[in-house]
């Protein structure tokens, strides 16, 4: 399925935007994406020719002074384009075409108040469209501004230079940056005052540029019945033609489909190479440390928290665990966590951002795990064996007592009736000694017992506050781990987007135009010299 690419580049800077205000890339990595131009030949003209054809739409371009304004006046029959000295402040672009076409409204950058238009009824050139360019090397500054917004509009770029001015370096470095988007024809106009090896020298510059055997015509307004104006004029007819025009407009897409893909695939890259996973080794590593010089660090505050627990049974602000230096321990883990990111290549704003999140949580996750476990911890003193114990001598507190006074009642009771039976003596004092002794120690063995085995109320709340400090420092973790693969999530979905941007550009056939072809005379080849 083949994309438009208006559409997709749309797409495509849309989504860079959306990466830049998350963070997830930065303006400066985003530039090419963001510089690349939707704009075509196609949204200048409406036609009234059958089937509505598209113009060719030439632009004379060049320095101050090299008579493009004249050759437009030549062409034309008539003064259309200011000439002479008025031209190097001029701001004005001309356009010159055939009455059966009509100006679409004009895309942002291109004031009408900046340009004129004149008409013609030649039906022999009909299908070209004339735009005479202001001098983008000249003393306003606006010029080469004005110049670059009418590019994207143009098929074809007539340069135009003077044997005294083919050098200059300003047109120079504007043909070497345009070089591939557009076709070229070389004009070396006022050839009255050149000669031969400046016409040769000029070739050879172009060949520098990437021409292959370039098309260039010599002209001369003061000497028109020497020049080859006929000869420009009849290649641009010829370019005109429906075959040629399309390949043109083909060559164009492709370029820019290239650029788009070019720039799509450097930030896919950027994505491919973020190392998540080593990330996360490293945040293991650093939190494993961490974690133990917590630990080792709040031992003591852990102490004396559970000794004023016992004396307040509450937890107040004064009391807190988590103090300056533990959070100074997170916040410098979680600081070196973004320094590694960065080294990585992860981008570092949206992690930041949701690992600053978890800064102040941190105090209110341990108040809570440690308050939550130490008042279950006081409310179950001590393991399961030694609650086990606890209840068993609470019975035996009770119940070996009793068992005692019954056995020493049934003693008491069958001595009295022997005595009265066999006329024996009653119980002696011994019986009444050892009596006591037994119910005595049948109750002071098991409460002695149940004292000893009593856990420590402070005992009891610094386990369940180290307790609640494991599950609290685990809580903490996790989160962390969970940012961080939410973060890997959001770069492979982005990744996944761009992927997609990518496959759906490599949809076009790329044009094949006859290299020995005068069109292909006119394109930048695509190995350089």
């Amino acid at each position: 399925m083949a994309y438009d690419y208006s559409n997709l580049l749309a797409q495509a800077q849309q989504w860079a935007e959306a990466a830049i205000t998350e963070g997830q890339i930065s303006q400066a990595q985003a530039q090419d994406l963001l510089a690349l131009d939707a704009r075509s030949t196609d949204s200048l003209f409406v036609s009234d020719l059958a089937g509505g054809a598209k113009p060719l739409i030439v632009a004379f371009m060049g320095g101050t002074g090299v008579g493009k304004s004249s050759l437009l006046n030549r062409l034309a029959g008539q003064a259309i384009a200011k000439a002479g000295v008025e031209r190097p402040t001029s701001r004005e672009v001309t356009l010159y075409h055939h009455q059966s076409l009509a100006l679409k409204q004009l895309p942002a950058g291109l004031p009408l108040d900046k340009i004129k238009i004149s008409q013609h009824n030649d039906a022999s050139k009909s299908a070209l469209v004339w735009i005479d360019m202001p001098d983008f090397d000249s003393i306003e500054q606006g010029n080469k501004q004005l110049v670059l917004e009418w590019l994207p509009h143009i098929d074809v770029l007539l340069y135009v230079v003077s044997p005294e001015r083919y050098r200059d370096n300003k047109a120079w470095q504007m043909l070497l940056a345009e070089g591939e988007k557009h076709a070229w024809l070389f004009v070396m106009n006022q050839w009255d005052r050149g000669l031969p090896q400046q016409f040769d020298d000029l070739k050879r510059q172009l060949a520098v540029a990437g021409f292959d055997n370039p098309l260039v015509f010599r002209t001369s307004c003061a000497e028109p019945e020497q020049d080859e104006f006929k000869a420009l004029l009849s290649q641009l007819q010829h370019l005109a033609g429906s075959h040629q025009l399309e390949q043109l407009a083909q060559r164009s897409d492709e370029i820019r489909r290239q650029q788009l893909q070019t720039a799509l695939q450097q930030l896919a890259n950027l994505f491919k190479q973020r190392d998540y996973p080593q990330l996360q080794q490293q945040y293991q590593t650093a939190w494993q440390a961490t974690e133990q010089g917590l630990k080792q660090g709040l031992a003591w505050p852990l102490q004396q928290m559970a000794q004023n627990l016992v004396e307040t049974i509450t937890m107040t602000q004064d009391h807190s665990l988590w103090d300056a230096w533990a959070q100074s321990q997170l916040d410098d883990l979680l600081d070196n966590l973004s320094l590694q990111a960065n080294q990585l290549n992860i981008a570092v704003k949206p992690l930041k951002t949701t690992l600053n999140q978890l800064k102040p949580q941190a105090e209110k996750t341990v108040r809570y795990y440690t308050e939550l476990s130490a008042r279950q911890a006081l409310l179950k003193p001590g393991n399961g064996l030694q609650r086990f114990l606890l209840g068993l001598t609470a019975i035996c507190e009770t119940l070996l007592p009793l068992t005692a006074m019954a056995v020493v009642g049934y003693q008491v009771f069958s001595g009295y009736y022997q005595s009265a039976v066999e006329t024996k003596a009653y119980l002696g004092s011994e019986f009444a000694i050892h009596s006591g002794l037994l119910i005595t120690l049948s109750w002071l063995i098991p409460f002695f017992l149940n004292k000893k085995l009593q856990p420590s109320q402070q005992k009891a709340a610094l386990n369940g506050l180290k307790k609640g400090l494991e599950q609290a420092l685990l809580t903490i973790d996790h989160d962390i781990q969970q940012h961080l693969k939410q973060q890997q999530q959001r770069n492979n979905e982005l990744l996944a987007q761009i992927q997609n941007l990518i496959q759906a550009n490599q949809s076009v056939t790329a044009v094949t135009i006859e290299k020995a072809s005068d069109l292909s005379r006119m394109l930048v080849s695509s190995q350089k010299p």
